[in-house]
């Protein structure tokens, strides 16, 4: 195991029924992306997705701090935490707390679904903004 993981490891969603602002680095990064791109690589990451936060019309995936760092752009899609020159907050629902529209886990937490691979979320992304955006909608600039 790694000092990463173990540091993801020890960190838990807000019991009762708050909000927490949680700081994007310390335990994780997070990648947001778009509700109808996010659904689609959903779709494509099926059992091997991690927990996913939901608010509106977007959606965040958990992955390891520094995963993303070099990622290359993708269109619609962000990555905060390690590595950003701006510190992020991400705004964390209760454990319990799976349905909205409003911030809830679209993929709840659970034994074995934490964290998100990032290579395997980065492909999932790709292929969604491919299909959804078309041919050419995947990279860009480095970031």
């Amino acid at each position: 195991m790694t000092a990463d993981s173990l540091k993801s490891e020890s960190w838990a969603p807000p019991s009762g029924a708050d909000v927490r602002m949680v700081q994007v680095g310390p335990y994780w990064d997070a990648v947001r992306a778009p509700e109808a791109l996010g659904a689609r690589a959903l779709g494509l990451l099926g059992g091997a997705t991690g927990a996913v936060i939901a608010d509106y019309n977007l959606m965040y995936w958990l992955i390891r701090p520094g995963a993303a760092r070099h990622w290359r752009r993708i269109r619609q899609v962000q990555t905060l935490g390690t590595g950003r020159l701006e510190t992020s907050y991400l705004g964390v629902p209760p454990v319990d707390r799976t349905s909205g529209p409003y911030l809830h886990w679209r993929v709840p937490l659970g034994p074995g679904r934490y964290l998100t691979d990032a290579d395997r979320l980065r492909e999932a992304l790709v292929r969604a903004v491919v299909a959804e955006l078309g041919v050419g909608g995947g990279e860009g600039d480095e970031r």
